[in-house]
């Protein structure tokens, strides 16, 4: 049996890419310090993903496969411009926005400053784990990374990613104890 087609998200794609996500990460330690009420998680994760594929689907860099079963958003080195105002803020109440910039500026604080490819997102629908899908689509963005000659970045907060990624080339170079315990890691250039 052959794996999907990779593809690179589209608008078109959105709603399947959040819906993915969303079921994804309901236990996620981010996820959950972000979003800790069942009744709005799935609302504020909704906002959350979908602010992230609002982001980066124009550059080209949310990689899906099985019609966004799984999916890898990536952020290519930073090109300069920001993003005017805060489009969570019409999400969030002032709690909720206040942990989700917490932990935005935590971890990129530690990021690097030299150039290098991020993967911001990596997740699977339950429904499809297993496939070994969210690799495929993790290695499409660590080629893209390759041809630029530029590392790849992560954080996970997940103590049982470590390991995975680790196994796949990444390296921790740097662990956040606040405001979740995040492991920054580095996967080497080519």
């Amino acid at each position: 049996m052959t794996a999907p087609e990779i593809t690179i998200a589209t608008p078109a794609d959105r709603e399947r890419v959040v819906g993915s996500l969303v079921a994804a990460f309901p236990a996620d330690p981010v996820l959950r310090y972000l979003f800790p009420d069942d009744a709005t998680y799935p609302r504020y994760a909704a906002a959350f993903f979908g602010h992230l594929f609002d982001k980066r689907v124009h550059r080209g860099s949310i990689w899906t496969i099985g019609g966004g079963a799984s999916v890898a958003i990536w952020e290519p080195p930073a090109d300069g411009s920001g993003v005017v105002g805060d489009p969570l803020a019409a999400h969030y109440p002032a709690d909720v926005l206040a942990r989700v910039h917490a932990y935005d500026e935590a971890v990129h604080e530690a990021l690097p400053t030299d150039p290098y490819w991020y993967l911001g997102v990596l997740g699977t629908h339950p429904d499809s784990t297993g496939r070994r899908w969210g690799h495929a689509v993790m290695r499409a963005g660590l080629r893209r990374a390759a041809e630029d000659g530029l590392p790849a970045v992560l954080e996970t907060s997940n103590p049982g990613n470590v390991e995975m990624y680790r196994r796949a080339g990444w390296e921790v170079v740097r662990a956040l104890p606040r405001p979740v315990p995040t492991w920054i890691m580095r996967r080497p250039a080519g």
